[in-house]
């Protein structure tokens, strides 16, 4: 399976690391390549993780504050990253 990054993702995932820049640039390198980490063991291992709290979705825990959701798209052969969330945000009703 190959691992497709949706925009809102990938939106996500930049403006974490710019947050956690502003104050420690190391530490968003150290949380951006475990959030390519993370998802990469999604795709040796779709399954592994929890179901999400929206359906037909997963979700994987980078750190503790921060979540990958997923879904599996087994006819493009394709994990789709939907969101990179922080804990404390509100949960998205669709993704």
């Amino acid at each position: 399976m190959r691992v497709v990054w949706r925009p809102m993702a990938l939106e996500d995932r930049e403006a974490i690391l710019e947050h956690i820049a502003q104050d420690n640039p190391i530490a968003a390198i150290e949380i951006d390549d475990e959030i390519e980490a993370k998802a990469e063991q999604i795709r040796k291992h779709p399954t592994l993780y929890r179901a999400g709290r929206v359906r037909g979705t997963r979700e994987a825990v980078v750190r503790p504050n921060y979540v990958l959701v997923y879904r599996v798209d087994d006819d493009a052969g394709a994990i789709v990253v939907l969101r990179v969330l922080h804990a404390a945000q509100q949960w998205p009703t669709g993704v």
